[in-house]
């Protein structure tokens, strides 16, 4: 069990792929400071999922942590199709290149892609491939084929993303027929949150939700923020408010929106998260070039620490510990990053809460008010439905938060949750547990003072071995 002083308050959301796919580089970077995995279902198989869940579920029992599984959907996103042989694809600047429908890849300039573009877009729109990294220009269009001129050299692989900010008709469902598919297969499975992709209103939230209750599903909602519409005044607060949590996707918001844009809307979001009690994770090239360096940059180390300085609850590494060379020493240098953000700077004072349960506002407020004046070792949470604990993690209090959560599924969630720690209490109670930490030397110390928060209000435990 860790020390109490070694716990880390904001969260790691790590994506899993081939590159931490294996059961010892998998618990290594848990070790190393991961609080949740991530899959993305724009890759991979069921076999390997099943793989992964079954690999984090052991490691989780072995180091007797709860370990949150998020299933992400990959919604309307274009990708490419499969490249010949799995190859690596070079685009070269000012040479042509196509964009088919449903097309076997040769090796040649035309190369597949999942969507048919040529009602998407027209001669003069952008569009931009592999997230942003490779510009083109369309030149022309010929029956099912969109030719783009490169405007700028960069390699590809098979299901890398296109964008196109510039897209003609209208907005895509945010639920695919695949994305059905991926759902369904994961409702049994022991998966925590479902994260859906490319929003536009909250009506795109509440259709998730509706068939998520058609199937008996408690699951949570993650919303992906990354397209324009999703942005706008006119819809962020209401799909805030009609979700359970939310991710900042900054790498397809750059791209949909401008990347100008992007360092505002972050801070609305973490805002508009805080103000309505909603978790919020901030995500995309965090750590992008320790993908093929073993150090960051200065850039990427402030970016760390400014999200848990504006009061972000977990932030996400993707091609960095999916497919990066270095999965393990960057989730070490995100984990030491964050320790000494919280060790030295607070989180930026919070804006109004929304509590849409006063009670459960009036008992955090008392909690986090009691146990600064009490210098406590920790808020102890009885966390019967989650809320509570919700209400309190909000206010980022500086000492951790231990919910005694009455079932795996619900201590799993709130693990993702800032300065959170949870446990199984089946009874609801958190009294024996706590004495079970103590005795375990979890709060280093034969003696420590706990607020204890419950519906029934709030109180300070001494305790001793």
């Amino acid at each position: 069990m860790a020390h109490i002083d070694t716990l880390k308050r904001a969260r790691i959301l790590a994506t899993i792929g081939p590159a931490t796919d294996s059961p010892e580089t998998l618990e290594a970077i848990i070790r190393a400071g991961v609080n949740a995995c991530r899959m993305n279902f724009s890759h991979g198989s069921y076999e390997e999922r099943i793989n992964q869940i079954t690999n984090i579920r052991a490691i989780e029992k072995k180091l007797n942590r709860h370990i949150p599984i998020v299933q992400d959907l990959q919604g309307p996103k274009i990708r490419f199709g499969e490249l010949k042989d799995d190859m690596t694809y070079h685009i070269e600047e000012g040479k042509e290149i196509g964009l088919t429908y449903g097309i076997i890849h040769d090796g040649g300039n035309n190369l597949p892609s999942q969507y048919d573009l040529s009602d998407k877009c027209a001669p003069g729109d952008h569009i931009f491939m592999n997230d942003g990294k490779i510009q083109t220009v369309v030149e022309r269009i010929e029956d099912k084929t969109v030719w783009v001129k490169p405007l700028n050299s960069g390699d590809i692989v098979s299901h890398k993303a296109i964008n196109l900010p510039d897209m003609k008709g209208g907005k895509a469902p945010s639920l695919t027929p695949k994305d059905m598919k991926d759902l369904e297969w994961g409702l049994d499975k022991d998966i925590d949150y479902t994260a859906i992709s490319f929003v536009h209103t909250a009506d795109d939230v509440r259709k998730l939700r509706q068939i998520l209750n058609e199937h008996d599903s408690d699951r949570k909602i993650i919303v992906k923020l990354e397209t324009r519409a999703a942005i706008a005044p006119e819809n962020l607060e209401d799909i805030v408010k009609a979700t359970d949590a939310v991710m900042v996707a900054r790498g397809d918001m750059a791209v949909e929106a401008g990347p100008e844009i992007v360092p505002v809307a972050e801070r609305e979001i973490i805002r508009l998260c805080q103000k309505h009690c909603k978790l919020c994770i901030v995500a995309t090239q965090m750590l992008g070039s320790m993908v093929d360096n073993p150090e960051p940059t200065r850039a990427e180390v402030n970016d760390v620490a400014t999200a848990y300085i504006e009061g972000a609850d977990a932030v996400m590494l993707s091609d960095e510990t999916a497919m990066g060379k270095y999965p393990v020493e960057t989730v070490k240098v995100m984990a030491k990053t964050l320790r000494y953000a919280q060790e030295h700077i607070g989180v930026y004072d919070l804006y109004d809460r929304s509590p849409t349960d006063p009670q459960n506002g009036a008992i955090a407020d008392a909690a986090v008010v009691l146990a600064d004046e009490a210098n406590a070792d920790a808020i102890a949470v009885e966390a019967t439905d989650g809320n509570l604990v919700h209400s309190i993690s909000i206010q980022r209090p500086t000492m951790p938060i231990l919910a005694m959560a009455p079932t795996h599924r619900m201590a799993n969630r709130l693990s993702l949750l800032f300065g959170v720690r949870a446990f199984v209490s089946p009874d609801g109670k958190a009294d024996t547990e706590l004495h079970n930490l103590l005795t375990t030397n979890f709060f280093g110390d034969t003696k420590a003072t706990v607020v204890l928060a419950s519906r029934d209000g709030v109180k300070l435990l001494h305790l001793d071995r």
